[in-house]
């Protein structure tokens, strides 16, 4: 059992190791689960290294088996995004390539293995740069694009949130700037919910990434306007809703916590890892959080780990089959990258 916690009633969670691979070995890479596989683009493969990988990496979840794309020209990248598009294209979206950070789409075509630089359309109007930023899929054809833009120096006080539109069939992205903002956040994470209450619809909320423990909404849509079906998961779901009712979690949410991941469950937003900004020392964490929407205001419950090797951060998660899937980052030393692949489970 690779890490739990646990009260007087028996409940709590572990991260149960199913693979490991030297090819997963990485941190701050990007990892999207498109057609039941999960395609690992980039990041760093040891702490301290100057220059992102430019390998992608294809994981079998079904086999536990991994195998590297055979393209050798994929983008070289850290602290990018991406995003499933058409069931066909992984858009890799902005990042850090070791010198300059980007705004550029790349994107692999699954069908044929190859990667291709895609074009800024007319109009374009792309941030600064982009790095330790969120690019969250609202349809095939727009992406919802918020956080870093540009390096420290050149950093607002507020964070610019952009909508990148997408034309697969022309090989084109256009950014538009939309006239909100949020706070400067880097290293966040975002997770498009359902709004609870009454109204329904859609919000984009950001976890992380600066002091605030609240999460900041970066954008509203109405019933209808997001069309595209969440992923089910109904018996990960009922295990969460167990978890949080089990009175074993605290009401405190992620406070100052950066490079963590993010996926969402039906009505639950599920955090784990990263990094906190508020201690000197120790900083790389192993907590999991948990969102709950289901009634308005929403509610946080905090459940720590005792285990320091499930310490984590630059790592991601995926959903697929109904089980949550805990991919790479640095471990405690804040320099090893981890090779294991591994899936939440509980004991409630």
């Amino acid at each position: 059992m690779a890490g739990a916690v646990g009260g007087a009633g028996g409940s709590g969670w572990t991260w149960r190791p199913v693979a490991r691979d030297p090819l997963l070995a990485r941190a701050f890479h990007s990892c999207t689960e498109l057609r039941g596989r999960f395609y690992l683009v980039g990041g760093l493969l040891a702490g301290g290294a100057r220059e992102p990988s430019n390998d992608t990496v294809v994981f079998d979840p079904a086999g536990g088996q991994a195998v590297r794309v055979g393209t050798q020209d994929g983008p070289r990248r850290s602290h990018h995004d991406a995003a499933p598009v058409g069931g066909r294209w992984l858009c890799v979206v902005g990042g850090w390539d070791g010198s300059r950070r980007l705004a550029t789409v790349a994107a692999l075509d699954t069908e044929l293995g190859v990667w291709e630089a895609w074009t800024a359309a007319q109009g374009n109007c792309p941030p600064a740069g982009l790095s330790s930023h969120t690019c969250t899929r609202l349809s095939d054809r727009e992406l919802r694009v918020a956080g870093r833009e540009g390096g420290t120096r050149t950093q607002r006080r507020y964070g610019s949130i952009y909508t990148l539109r997408l034309d697969p069939g022309a090989r084109t992205y256009c950014y538009k700037e939309e006239g909100c903002h949020t706070a400067s956040r880097s290293g966040h994470c975002a997770a498009l919910l359902q709004s609870p209450g009454l109204h329904q619809g859609h919000q984009l909320l950001l976890f992380g990434g600066c002091n605030s423990a609240e999460p900041e909404v970066a954008g509203r849509w109405s019933h209808g306007r997001i069309k595209d079906q969440p992923l089910v998961a109904p018996r990960l779901t009922e295990q969460l809703a167990r978890l949080v009712s089990s009175g074993q979690g605290s009401r405190q949410g992620p406070r100052g916590l950066r490079h963590h991941s993010c996926s969402v469950v039906g009505p639950f937003a599920v955090l784990f890892g990263g990094e906190t900004l508020t201690r000197a020392r120790d900083t790389i964490c192993n907590d999991l959080y948990i969102y709950d929407t289901r009634k308005s205001p929403s509610l946080w419950f905090h459940f720590p780990c005792a285990d320091h090797g499930l310490k984590r951060t630059g790592h991601r998660t995926c959903l697929w089959n109904d089980q949550l899937y805990l991919v790479g980052g640095f471990g405690e030393d804040g320099r090893t990258a981890s090779s294991q692949v591994c899936i939440l489970d509980f004991f409630i």
